[in-house]
Parts: C-alpha cells; structure tokens; sequence
C-alpha cells in the first residue's frame, strides 16, 4: 500500500476527467500533468513519480483539488509524494525547492510568520547563488515591499507546539 493510500486520499475515484490538470497553472513546467499522476499512481509507477519534477513544481495552489468533480485531494497527494521521496531518500528531481522550503519553515519557526528578508538571505545562502534577484530585490526593498526587521506574533508558544507535533509525527514515520 503506497503512503497515499494510507494517508486517506481516495486516489482510485480519478476517472480522468483532467479538470486537475488543465486548472493547473505550473502544468507547462511539469513532466507529467496532474491527472497522469492519478493515472500513474493507479498503475504502481510509484518509483518513477518519486524521481519526476512535477512533485517538486507544484505550486500546492489546490487549484486542482477544488476542481476534481470526485473531491480528491490532487494538491495532497502531490505533497504526499514529496514527503515520501524525500522521507525515501530519493534526491529531488528540482534540487532548489527543499531548500526553498526549509527556509519559508525556518522564518515562520523564527517569528511565527515569513519574514521575506531573512528567509532569501537563508535561501540565497543555502543555494550559493548571491546575486541572482538582486535587482528585483532592490526595487521591492525600495517600494517598502521587504521590511528589514521582522514582526513577530505574539504567542509564539503555539508555533514551537505545532513544530513540535511534526517532529513527533516524522519520528512515527
């Protein structure tokens, strides 16, 4: 039984309908459209969407799910499959996007939100590649789009609680 299954996603009630795939607005970056991850995952080609780029691009918009006549969650299973190859040790068909997210979930475990500034700086640092954005970043900076200090919430005890809880998931994984 594939970790999908298990998670409780009805992925069998896709009958291919492909409202998921023709909704989705990162579909001309992927190898494989949505509704063929539901066709793959019918036919056990687990292995092979590990290893494909289309997990690691889908912006988890919901466009898809919101759409499926069948109410299958397809942004879930696409998350679902990234847990998995990285929990397999399956190196990421787009190597940037871990770290990308690593450093969106180090901001927000810092402050308890996103803190534009510091999370590029986190992402730029762990990518080596310092200079890529800078213009675009200057002209946000200049139009007050990117605060140098950050805002914190106020009860940032309940963010570490949640922190906390997916770390004692991971460990039951």
């Amino acid at each position: 039984m594939t970790d999908v299954r298990m998670s409780g996603i009805n992925t069998e009630a896709c009958f291919q309908c492909q409202k998921c795939s023709a909704g989705c607005p990162v579909a001309l970056h992927m190898d494989y459209k949505p509704h063929q991850v539901m066709q793959m995952l019918a036919l056990g080609m687990h292995d092979r969407l590990l290893a494909c780029r289309t997990i690691w691009v889908c912006a988890s918009c919901y466009t898809c799910s919101t759409r499926c006549p069948n109410d299958i969650d397809v942004a879930g299973v696409m998350d679902r499959l990234r847990q998995t190859a990285l929990r397999d040790g399956v190196a990421p068909a787009e190597k940037d996007v871990p770290l990308f997210h690593r450093a969106f979930l180090d901001s927000i475990r810092a402050y308890g939100r996103v803190h534009e500034l510091s999370m590029i700086a986190r992402y730029k640092m762990a990518t080596h590649r310092y200079f890529d954005d800078m213009k675009l970043g200057l002209r946000m900076f200049t139009k007050g789009k990117l605060k140098l200090l950050p805002s914190r919430i106020v009860d940032r005890s309940r963010i570490k609680a949640m922190f906390s809880r997916d770390v004692q998931s991971k460990e039951r994984v």
